[in-house]
């Protein structure tokens, strides 16, 4: 069976070993007779797995001790609402940054809850680009101050960390996570959707700061209480299992590349074999400024948007799907996480060099 090149911006490609493992396991998990889907998700067996899974990736991103970590569901849009819910404690603003579509959709779902200050916007010149911190607008009395790491449809990624002082930063990192090592020290929470570098659909990853939990005033419902979630370690309600296990698989393949390090050196090599065709050619253009482009999410357009189908068409037809453009930005967009080989991205390159010759 052929497997497509998949530049899907989430649900995305999965690594293949992990994927053949959880097919080995799907009938009968290491003898225990059935799938970890019908496991209770409070027997032993599955305790494990999500034991050594939030312990893998406390390894790979070097998590402190004074961290909490949290396997949810709702998606990294729930947590718009459930960060000013808890890191609010009483505070009538909130700093945010807004680089795009997921920046201000966190936005719009924190002016329900609190007077938003947006210290950034860099709608002034299209989302192309991150506004340097010297440009901030940062409050004096903000509860935290939040930022989106990697803006998944205009493809812009800041390559630093901000620093705001005694203020938590919270950092949306749906579509960068693992990709780069990060100092979880500088961040006060960092929340992600898994369905881009590290699993299936329905899972989401909190890690929290263990002195802002249990802060909230005034107190949230106990499903929107980060302490409710850390008390029951995650199992205050059936969690996403089958998500967890998938993602204690990847977290182990991660470790077997070399760790988060080696995986970024991959991710600038795709990234750069990338950007330096589009930079070659007047036929495909990528609208970020260089400095902020990111490395897991490459949107460009054609010269002519007419030939937009033609160049789809024939992607699929050598096996690369997912290519078409966010319908809010249109174009392209290559999706080229962890788990896209450097194999794919040549492929990628090679077409596109084949379709502007004869179409250019």
């Amino acid at each position: 069976m052929a497997r497509v090149i998949n530049f899907s911006a989430g649900p995305a490609v999965l690594p293949e070993e992990v994927l053949r493992q959880a097919a080995e396991e799907m009938l009968d998990w290491r003898g225990s007779g059935q799938s970890v889907m019908e496991m209770s998700h409070r027997g032993k067996d599955f305790m494990g797995i999500a034991a050594q899974a939030e312990a893998d990736l406390r390894e790979l991103m070097g998590i402190p001790a004074d961290y909490k970590v949290l396997f949810l569901q709702g998606g990294a849009s729930f947590q718009f609402e459930m960060v000013p819910i808890n890191l609010l404690r009483g505070k009538p603003r909130a700093d945010y940054v807004n680089t795009g579509v997921w920046g201000d959709k966190a936005i719009k779902a924190a002016k329900t809850f609190c007077h938003v200050n947006v210290a950034a916007d860099a709608g002034d010149k299209g989302y192309t680009y991150a506004p340097a911190q010297a440009d901030w607008r940062l409050s004096r009395d903000a509860a935290y101050v939040h930022y989106t790491a990697n803006e998944t449809i205009g493809g812009v990624e800041f390559n630093w960390v901000p620093e705001t002082g005694d203020v938590p930063l919270v950092c949306d990192m749906s579509s960068n996570i693992l990709s780069r090592p990060v100092d979880v020290g500088r961040f006060g929470l960092i929340y992600a959707g898994a369905q881009k570098n590290i699993g299936p659909a329905g899972l989401t990853i909190v890690i929290v700061r263990e002195d802002l939990v249990g802060q909230a005033q005034p107190k949230p419902p106990a499903m929107l209480d980060y302490k409710t979630h850390v008390d029951a370690e995650s199992m205050y309600n059936t969690p996403p299992t089958y998500g967890i296990y998938i993602a204690g698989l990847v977290f182990q393949w991660l470790k077997r590349q070399g760790g988060v390090a080696a995986v970024e050196q991959k991710n600038i090599e795709k990234a750069r074999v990338l950007y330096d065709y589009l930079d070659s050619t007047d036929f495909y253009r990528n609208p970020v400024a260089p400095a902020d482009r990111s490395r897991m999410n490459v949107p460009f357009t054609l010269k002519d948007p007419a030939l937009d189908a033609d160049f789809l068409k024939g992607a699929e037809e050598r096996g690369m799907v997912q290519l078409k453009g966010h319908r809010i930005s249109g174009g392209m967009r290559a999706s080229i996480y962890n788990a896209m080989p450097l194999a794919g991205v040549q492929a990628l390159v090679d077409y596109m060099k084949e379709f502007a010759a004869a179409r250019g």
